[in-house]
């Protein structure tokens, strides 16, 4: 993409779950050069260490039921510091094309005239089953893999869903950010013929120290997290999962 000289460039850094050991090798090497740094909540901690002494480290973060930035005000923040001229990373994570709000950023920074990269990392879904010690497709039961999110914009059920898509039983399904929404959707995946007895794996802080991954049914862990919810970031996986 061109660009000014004299403007700044964003590199869309994605950070992987947590873990440091996770980032590329490039996203480490953008770390090291960034004069600025805009961040998630998920991606702060250690992997902040690895920024540039003298960066400025910006929390961006969004998370659900928590004060959190509005999405217009992250976008011009972005822009304003490209427009200084300064190397800007702008860290997610996960990847950054997962859920990420990346387009939003990206529109704004076209609007502007300002040049960006995108740095890929390792989707958390990818980490949680890598944690769990399961494939996320199996040879002979599950042959497709879908993500999806738990919640729209205002933070309920999205009501445009594909119920029988997320009920196909041989399909992989992970739900991203659908620990408070999850109850109501099993409700409606098993009124649409998924099976109450499903697999199902919730996998909260992944590659973190307080790293938690239990097993459930479908119905189980609907029943669970009607209960309570928690406050660590989770994915829930169901369908044909492998045995630990």
């Amino acid at each position: 993409m061109t660009q000014d000289t004299h403007q700044g460039i964003v590199s869309f850094v994605s950070s992987g779950p947590g873990d440091p050991e996770l980032l590329t090798v490039k996203a480490v090497d953008r770390l090291g050069r960034a004069d600025a740094v805009l961040y998630d909540d998920l991606s702060s901690g250690p992997i902040l260490e690895l920024a540039r002494d003298g960066a400025d480290l910006v929390g961006v973060g969004k998370r659900a039921g928590r004060p959190s930035p509005r999405q217009d005000h992250v976008s011009r923040l972005l822009v304003d510091y490209a427009r200084t001229g300064q190397r800007v990373v702008r860290l997610k994570s996960g990847d950054s094309g997962i859920f990420g709000r990346l387009e939003e950023e990206i529109t704004a920074l076209k609007a502007a005239g300002l040049g960006y990269e995108i740095i890929p990392g390792v989707p958390s879904a990818c980490a949680a089953a890598a944690a769990a010690g399961i494939p996320l497709t199996r040879r002979l039961t599950a042959r497709r893999v879908q993500f999806a999110t738990g919640h729209d914009i205002s933070g309920t059920l999205p009501e445009d869903a594909n119920l029988a898509a997320l009920a196909d039983p041989t399909a992989v399904t992970a739900i991203f950010m659908g620990k408070r929404t999850f109850p109501g959707l099993a409700a409606k995946l098993i009124a649409q013929g998924l099976p109450p007895d499903t697999p199902a794996l919730l996998a909260e802080s992944v590659s973190r120290p307080d790293q938690k991954l239990t097993r459930h049914s479908v119905a189980s862990l609907a029943e669970a997290l009607a209960r309570e919810t928690g406050d660590k970031a989770g994915l829930i996986f169901f369908g044909p999962l492998a045995e630990e």
